[in-house]
C-alpha cells in the first residue's frame, strides 16, 4: 500500500523495493507528526514541537562511515580521510539492508539540496522514522507540487536504524553503518537513529559533486545586509565556535546557518532549515534560535523535559551536550526569502582558541586565509570528551574534515581562486579565551565579539590602525572604538606576560606541526606562513 504526492514512475518498486508495508510519499508537516506521535517515536511538545530522543547515538558516527571504492573513485577521493568499502561488501549490505525493509512502513520524501535551482540536487530519503522525514523536510528544500510530480531522484538514502550490519559480511567496523556509492547513487545508514547522519550525507555528496563544477561547497553560515544581497558574509567554523549564533544577527538577514556553495553568481544555502545547538542557550542573546523550541513541527533532539510542564530543560547534559532542534528556516524572523546571497564580501573564520592565544579578531593576506582553512582550528576543553582534562588542539581541515570527500587542497585552492577573483576580506575571529587559557582565563565576551564583527562588516574596521601579530603575522587592530584596547591584545590580557609568550609558542608550534601534511600541495607563499 503507498499513500501520498509522487511521480507515477517513480515509486519504490522501481528502485528495487518490493514486498514493503505502507509508503508514505511526501507527507507534509502536521501528517508526518500525527504518524511519528501514534508510533511513539517522540512526545507532542509545547507549540507542537516534537520531542524525540535518540538512543545510544546522541552525535554522528564518524568511524562508521564508508566510501565505496570503485574504479572511477580511486584518484578522487581523499582516502586518508574517507575509509573505504569493497563494492561487492557494500551490494551485500544493500541486499541485507532490503530484505530487513520488507513488511516494514516507510517514509518517503523527495526533496531538493540547494536554493539555486541551476545547482541543486534531487534527493530522495526513504526512512524508517516518521520523525526523520519531518526532519528531512527541514533540512533540505522542498519542492512545489508540480515539481514532486515530475521529480527524478539523482541520489537516495535508505535510513534503517532497526537495520543492524554484519562486520564481517559487510565490510564495516560495528553494527552501525553509513555507506555512500557515488556510481551506484545511493547511501545506505543503519543502526543509528541520530538524524544528523541524513543531514551530513547530502552535505557529503555536495562536497563531491560541487567542485567538479567550479563550485566551492563551504561548512559555514552566511547572511547579508537588508536589502543588500551584495553584502554577504560567510562564517566557517567548527561546532562549538558560534557559527549559528553569529550569523543570527537581527541587523542582517539570514541566508543560512550550516552549508553554503559559492558559484560565480554568488552564494546559496543548501539547506532549507537549520540545526542549532540548544544547550545553554539563552532567551535573551540568542531569542530567534531559542523561540523555535516551542514552534509548530521543530524537532527538539535529546532535550531533558519536565513530564507535567513539557517545559524544556536548556541547561541538562545528561543525555547529551549535543541537544538540537531542527526547524525551517522561516522560522528565524530575518531569513531570507530566497537562501541566496551575492559574492562573500567578507569571510569570517571563527576558532575557539581555549588557549587564550589568538587575539579577538585578526584580517588575513588571501595565503593566510588558505592557510587558516586548511588548518581549520579550535580547541577542545575539559570535561567535552572523555579524557580531556586540559585544552587540546582540534585542526578539522576546511572546518569540516568528516564531510570532505575529496583532498583538502581542492577546497583550498578553490577558495583562494574565488577570494582572488571576487576581493572578498577574510577575517580571524577568537570566540574562546582571554587572559589566560580555559580554567584561568575567561570567555571573549560575545557584546565584544558582535561589536568587532560589526565593524568588520560595515566597513569601519578597514580605517582602524593594524599592528602585525609577532606569532602568527596576520593583522590585528589596536582601537576598535567601543571596545576595551586591552582586550585587542591578548598578551596584556595576561596577569603574566612570559606565560603568554610560552603558550603562543605552543600553539603555533602545534599549527606547523599540523600543517606538514600539506606542505607539498600548497604554493610557497602559504608555506612561508609555517611558523616554529
Amino acid at each position: 500500500m503507498s499513500t501520498g504526492r509522487v511521480n507515477p514512475a517513480q515509486r519504490l518498486e522501481d528502485q528495487g523495493l518490493s514486498g514493503l508495508g505502507t509508503v508514505y510519499y511526501n507527507l507534509i508537516e502536521p501528517q508526518l507528526i500525527e504518524h511519528a506521535i501514534k508510533r511513539g517515536e517522540g512526545h507532542l511538545g509545547k507549540g507542537g514541537s516534537v520531542l524525540v530522543a535518540t538512543g545510544v547515538h546522541t552525535g554522528r558516527s564518524p568511524q562508521d562511515k564508508f566510501v565505496v571504492r570503485t574504479p572511477d573513485m580511486e584518484d578522487t577521493i581523499w582516502w586518508e580521510n574517507n575509509k573505504p568499502m569493497d563494492p561487492d561488501a557494500f551490494d551485500r549490505l544493500h541486499a541485507d539492508m532490503l530484505a530487513h525493509m520488507k513488511g516494514k512502513d516507510f517514509f518517503v520524501q523527495d526533496l531538493f539540496a540547494g536554493a539555486d535551482p541551476a545547482n541543486r540536487l534531487d534527493v530522495r530519503v526513504i526512512t524508517e522514522l516518521a520523525w526523520h522525514g519531518l526532519f528531512s523536510r527541514h533540512m533540505l528544500r522542498r519542492p512545489a507540487t508540480e515539481e514532486i510530480e515530475s521529480f527524478q531522484p539523482e541520489f537516495t538514502i535508505i535510513n534503517s536504524p532497526s537495520f543492524k550490519a554484519d562486520p564481517a559480511r559487510h565490510g564495516c567496523r560495528t553494527e552501525t553503518v553509513v555507506a555512500l556509492n557515488f556510481a551506484k547513487r545511493l547511501i545506505l545508514i543503519g543502526d543509528t537513529e541520530y538524524a544528523g547522519e541524513i543531514k551530513k550525507s547530502v552535505f557529503t555528496l555536495l562536497n563531491y559533486i560541487l567542485p567538479g563544477k567550479g563550485i566551492m561547497p563551504m561548512h559555514c553560515s552566511a547572511n547579508h545586509a537588508p536589502g543588500n544581497p551584495v553584502d554577504t558574509a560567510v562564517f566557517f567554523g567548527l561546532s562549538g565556535t558560534g557559527k549559528t549564533t553569529l550569523s543570527a544577527d537581527p541587523t542582517r538577514v539570514l541566508i543560512g546557518d550550516d552549508e553554503h556553495g559559492w558559484s560565480d553568481k554568488g552564494t546559496f544555502n543548501f539547506e532549507g532549515g537549520c540545526y542549532a545547538k540548544t544547550i545553554n542557550l539563552s532567551p535573551i542573546a540568542e531569542p530567534d534560535i531559542y523561540n523555535t523550541t516551542t514552534m509548530f513541527g521543530s524537532v527538539v533532539e535529546n532535550m531533558v523535559w519536565d513530564k507535567d510542564t513539557l517545559d524544556l530543560d536548556f541547561d541538562d547534559d545528561s543525555l547529551t551536550p549535543n541537544t538540537r532542534v531542527a526547524y525551517p528556516l522561516p522560522y528565524i524572523s530575518n531569513a531570507s526569502e530566497t537562501s541566496l546571497g551575492g559574492h562573500p564580501k567578507n569571510i569570517i573564520m571563527l576558532t575557539a582558541d581555549a588557549f587564550g592565544v589568538l587575539p579577538p579578531i585578526a584580517r588575513l593576506t588571501p595565503a593566510q586565509a588558505m592557510y587558516h582553512f586548511l588548518s581549520g582550528f579550535t580547541a577542545k576543553v575539559a570535561g567535552t570528551e572523555k579524557g580531556v582534562v586540559h585544552p587540546e588542539p582540534s585542526f578539522s581541515t576546511c572546518f569540516g574534515a568528516p564531510f570532505m570527500p575529496r583532498r583538502p587542497e581542492v577546497y583550498g585552492h578553490l577558495l583562494r581562486d574565488k577570494i582572488a577573483k571576487y576581493g572578498a576580506t577574510c577575517w580571524l575571529v577568537n570566540t574562546g579565551w582571554t587572559g589566560g587559557p580555559y580554567g584561568e582565563g575567561e570567555r571573549m565576551p560575545i557584546k565584544e565579539t558582535r561589536r568587532l564583527l560589526a565593524a568588520a562588516l560595515d566597513g569601519s574596521l578597514h580605517d582602524s590602525e593594524f599592528r602585525t601579530d609577532e606569532n602568527f603575522g596576520f593583522e590585528v587592530p589596536t582601537h576598535v572604538h567601543d571596545v576595551p584596547t586591552v582586550l585587542l591584545d591578548p598578551r596584556h590580557t595576561w596577569n603574566h606576560h612570559d606565560a603568554y609568550d610560552a603558550q603562543a609558542r605552543k600553539l603555533v608550534g602545534m599549527f606547523a606541526e599540523n600543517f606538514k601534511q600539506y606542505e607539498a600541495h600548497v604554493d610557497d607563499d602559504v608555506k612561508a606562513i609555517m611558523l616554529g
